[in-house]
């Protein structure tokens, strides 16, 4: 489905009012109905009925206005239905933080396998629950645990949604950073935010959806991946489930963290990509006495350098990013397995033969990357005197560019946050939002990110969840799925 016809199926208005702006128009209504009540009240005798009644027709008019006007800014806030939602999800506040420290209390950092699928078989059993027909999927393949999809096939003709999360950490059991501990408002514990919040939030909202009676006719399957931290390779494998899901969809909700921006709640509609690169620079050696030398070259170090600094001078372009994470480079240079370190030997007086860099490469959307990693070719083909350099990308995450149809599935949410009294959300500068799973469905569904926890450290010990925002994202959720569940 193109983009064009996406957009046009997601197309809403709405305003955002501040209370400010409220207040203002509910006072000059009032004075203006004073104003009038005194003119009809201390009229003169010598007034004609015509005058009367041309007097009331203009309060009534104004009247009328004040009505249809309020109406079409402010909305006419929820109906009774959503009200039973909103209600319901109120309903959940401890529910959802007793599921958060089940599963929390579960190490499943991507590499622990079997931990993985334990948070899997938890959220099975909320889910068929819930009325879902559930399944696991193993991606030994893959050299991961599996992904858990469950489908709600509901009695509706509305919206046809994708709910995406995943149920890894980046906590390995190794990690010395293992528990749930709440203290007031902050909840500690690994994946709190990132994103065991939203795995408990996105049943909270569904359960509330059930009470009310909205989730029967909502068409939705869910894709939570075992291995988001780290994703399984090929990614034709590890999210090819995913990328089925999306084109049996119409909207793609993702239960990632929610942005926060100096206090206020921010929605996403766009994530960065991010892939690595891997540069190395091969030369003959020598010693130092012939460097620059016709026969001899301008070794390997020197290649590398002119490679980076051109990197530098002629890649940057709005909203990329290039980053060199790791050199090494001498007689002898080596990787380790992992690719985080390496080992070389070298002197001062021998023209170093091998030179190796490891970066990323973040961008807007997917024909960025591809421009760019031409011209990185091109750069990298441009080779010194005695030297020759390769460059290699991985998969990594592709780009979720913003579109007008996910824009407008934001102003949709607003329409939710103004009839629900809860806060209007800014849109996010892209460039503050990772890569995610949702990235990998862009180019079949427009969507929206963030409907999961909030809070400070995500992928470091002490990592947080504010508790006052899980009311708030149960609400918003539920409501966003009741309301796509009755659109067409």
């Amino acid at each position: 489905m193109s983009c064009s016809t996406r957009c046009g199926q997601a197309r809403w208005s709405a305003k955002a009012v501040s209370r400010e702006q409220c207040a203002f128009f509910l006072l000059v209504w009032l004075l203006c109905s004073a104003s009038a009540k005194l003119r009809f009240r201390f009229r003169t005798y010598t007034d004609t009925t015509a005058t009367m009644q041309s007097r009331l027709l203009a309060y009534l008019t104004t009247l009328l206005f004040f009505v249809l006007y309020t109406t079409a800014v402010f909305g006419a806030g929820l109906n009774a239905t959503e009200r039973r939602v909103a209600a319901a999800a109120e309903a959940e506040n401890e529910k959802v933080f007793a599921l958060l420290e089940q599963i929390v209390n579960i190490n499943s950092g991507t590499m622990n396998l079997e931990g993985v699928r334990q948070v899997g078989a938890v959220m099975r059993t909320e889910l068929e629950g819930l009325g879902f027909d559930v399944r696991w999927v193993p991606m030994d393949s893959a050299k991961r645990a599996g992904h858990l999809i469950a489908e709600h096939a509901g009695k509706g003709r509305g919206k046809r949604m994708l709910l995406i999360g995943h149920l890894d950490t980046v906590f390995e059991k190794d990690s010395p950073f293992q528990k749930y501990e709440r203290r007031g408002d902050e909840i500690e514990g690994p994946g709190v935010n990132d994103m065991k919040g939203g795995l408990a939030i996105m049943v909270s909202a569904l359960r509330a959806m059930k009470h009310a009676g909205t989730l029967e006719p909502a068409r939705i399957i869910i894709v939570l991946t075992g291995d988001e931290e780290d994703a399984g390779s090929p990614h034709s494998i590890s999210r090819g489930d995913m990328v089925e899901a999306a084109k049996r969809s119409d909207v793609a909700l993702e239960f990632e963290s929610l942005a926060r921006e100096e206090g206020k709640d921010m929605g996403s509609i766009a994530r960065r990509s991010a892939m690595s690169w891997t540069l190395k620079a091969t030369s003959q050696s020598g010693h130092s006495s012939g460097i620059f030398a016709n026969d001899t070259g301008y070794g390997a170090a020197y290649e590398l350098a002119r490679i980076l600094d051109t990197f530098r001078r002629e890649l940057r372009e709005p909203n990329a990013t290039y980053n060199v994470g790791l050199i090494v480079s001498g007689e002898t240079a080596q990787l380790n397995a992992a690719e985080i370190g390496g080992t070389v030997t070298g002197k001062t007086n021998i023209i170093p033969p091998i030179a190796v860099a490891k970066g990323d490469l973040r961008t807007l959307s997917n024909e960025q990357t591809a421009r760019i990693q031409q011209r990185m070719r091109e750069i990298v083909a441009q080779s010194l005197a005695g030297t020759k350099a390769e460059l290699t990308f991985d998969e990594g995450y592709p780009a979720m560019a913003p579109t007008e149809g996910s824009r407008a599935y934001l102003t949709m949410l607003n329409e939710i946050n103004r009839d629900a009294g809860l806060p209007i959300m800014g849109e996010l500068d892209p460039l503050k939002r990772g890569a995610g799973d949702i990235a990998f469905v862009a180019e079949e569904v427009d969507g929206l990110i963030g409907f999961g926890a909030t809070g400070e450290g995500s992928h470091a010990p002490g990592e947080t969840a504010d508790a006052t925002a899980f009311d708030r994202q149960i609400k918003r959720a539920a409501l966003m799925m009741t309301r796509l569940a009755k659109m067409r």
